[in-house]
């Protein structure tokens, strides 16, 4: 009994000890806070002024045999660099795969439209996806083959996952991963990349590691004019080692190990697969999954972070391995019904941060998806811990954007695909113009904070009446209006209807919305089948955010503002 009462403290001990240090080392502390310092490189460090933000358009097109991939010019650009950030816009057609790839820093990539499965070879993860020969396949094996497990696997891999229209993605640094489009129209994602992560310890350029094919000559920026590299720069890592080597480590013959050098191969990135992708699936036919166990295929409980497993001292062992097995690698933002901030008049707000998908906590990268009514307005607010990327998916907006000195550093219309880096710390104002506007934001930061300056949870509403009149020389009376005027409201504000008339028009919408009913949108973003093909096309349509219904509903959770 004495050892037994001395051996339980010490294990609870421990494992406070061990969770405590986990979230210190791991996961950077209060969300305040970040792991990282001054994010650009040391060129560019005393070179951050921002004294001009640009909204930027594709400058370049690179075609690969079943698709092609956009870039950005903003290696001309002083914010992007100071900022540490890279983006890129994929097209992948029906039947088009994206290569096995990894990079040297982690990223996010937002699916913009379309569907498919997608592959991660994360490190020290079994292969639980397994396909064995039956019994009768067993008897008739050639006499030479032996019985082993391994020999009666026709196929093993990791866990496969399905994407669709509006998820999030989290790729860690330096894990292979590949894409391929199971549908009938292209998808379209839009990739952004943190070259300043700590996870990065190359230099602050992107640098992807192709596994296979002869990736065509991307675009780089030198000396602030575009130069194209020379083809025979762009080869899959196989390339580089002799094929004798190779031939020994993978014990194949060199006429395979010639194919898998692929220096021949003139498809591209994205190739087409004629006859469709084979590979283990679970048949949804067979069992049935339910709505919210369409994250993956094991089972609910197992999707979940699994922290402590039994095994070992105080039942630690392996900890981390089955953190990071266990982890959802994808959260999708365009479901209506999963809003954080949801305005009928308005519209709404979904984030993706580590609160609600766990991965991020690694990623150290956050996304929000924002959709704005006709005229409806984004409260002025500012980032508090993250620089944010705004990436246009529909419609347009008027942005305004000020810096620390209380200038105008941007000031104009962004409409679709095009992209805006907005700096910490820098107060932005949003407002749709008549066709609506939708864009996703990504933060650097996996659990961004934005400070607002009007409504119902802003730096106003926080100060003193008193405070308020005298540092804006105002009177009480009209300090209370600038901090109650729009006190019902969060983040999203519905169009003004006049100065004198807002208050009774905010009573008369109360009193109409008693009771609100969800729309077409939301009934088929939630799950319910679509039953034309006009459906279908208006439902592509908005997912996209390229509607503005007065009834549309909100996306499903992580980050603050835009």
């Amino acid at each position: 009994m004495a050892s037994m009462s001395t051996i339980l403290p010490l294990c609870l001990g421990l494992l406070l000890f061990f969770q405590v240090s986990m979230a210190q080392f791991s996961f950077g502390g209060s969300p305040l806070q970040s792991p990282r310092g001054f994010r650009g490189d040391q060129d560019s460090r005393h070179q951050c002024r921002f004294e001009h933000l640009t909204a930027l358009e594709a400058t370049h097109q690179q075609r690969s045999e079943a698709g092609f991939t956009e870039y950005y010019n903003i290696e001309a650009r002083n914010e992007f660099r100071c900022a540490g950030v890279s983006v890129r816009r994929l097209v992948v057609e029906s039947k088009g795969l994206v290569l096995p790839m990894y990079a040297n820093a982690h990223k996010l990539v937002y699916i913009v439209q379309g569907r498919g499965v997608f592959g991660m070879a994360l490190p020290g993860c079994p292969e639980t996806f397994q396909s064995v020969r039956s019994p009768f396949e067993q008897e008739v094996a050639t006499a030479g083959e032996t019985q082993s497990s391994i020999q009666k696997m026709r196929d093993e891999h990791q866990q496969l996952h399905q994407f669709h229209q509006g998820d999030v993605i989290a790729v860690p640094a330096g894990v292979a991963h590949w894409l391929y489009n199971n549908g009938d129209s292209p998808v379209v994602a839009f990739t952004v990349i943190d070259t300043s992560n700590n996870a990065n310890q190359l230099d602050p350029k992107r640098r992807e590691f192709f596994l296979a094919g002869k990736p065509r000559s991307s675009w780089q920026q030198q000396s602030y004019s575009y130069q194209t590299e020379q083809l025979s720069r762009n080869q899959n890592i196989f390339a580089g080692f002799s094929p004798d080597l190779l031939s020994e480590a993978l014990s194949v013959s060199k006429q395979t190990v010639l194919r898998l050098q692929g220096l021949s191969d003139p498809r591209g990135a994205i190739i087409r697969v004629e006859n469709g992708l084979q590979a283990l699936q679970p048949s949804l036919q067979v069992e049935p999954v339910k709505e919210e166990q369409t994250q993956a295929y094991l089972p609910t409980k197992q999707l979940q972070p699994t922290w402590l497993r039994s095994g070992g001292a105080c039942g630690q062992q392996n900890v981390l391995d089955e953190i990071m097995c266990a982890f959802k690698l994808r959260k999708n933002i365009d479901n209506p019904q999963s809003s954080d901030i949801f305005n009928p008049h308005g519209g709404r707000i979904t984030r993706a941060n580590s609160q609600n998908f766990p991965i991020l906590n690694i990623i150290q990268m956050s996304a929000t998806r924002i959709i704005l009514q006709n005229n409806a307005l984004l409260t002025p607010h500012w980032t508090v811990n993250a620089h944010t990327v705004m990436y246009v998916t529909a419609g347009q907006g008027h942005i305004q954007v000020v810096d620390h000195r209380g200038r105008s550093v941007f000031d104009g219309e962004l409409h679709q695909q095009q992209i805006l880096l907005i700096p910490q710390n820098f107060a932005v104002v949003v407002k749709a113009r008549r066709e609506g506007f939708a864009w996703v934001s990504f933060k650097t930061n996996h659990n961004a904070v934005d400070s607002q300056i009007a409504g119902k949870a802003s730096i106003l509403r926080a100060l003193p009446v008193d405070v308020v009149a005298n540092a804006y020389r105002l009177s009480r009376e009209d300090s209370r209006h600038v901090k109650f005027n729009r006190g019902d409201e969060m983040a999203v504000f519905a169009p003004r209807r006049g100065p004198q008339q807002y208050a009774e028009w905010q009573i008369n919408e109360k009193e109409s919305m008693s009771v609100f009913q969800p729309t077409h949108l939301d009934r088929q973003q939630s799950g319910e089948k679509l039953h034309n093909q006009e459906e279908e096309e208006e439902y592509d349509k908005w997912g996209q955010g390229g509607g503005t219904k007065d009834d549309s509903c909100g996306d499903d959770g992580g980050g603050n503002g835009s």
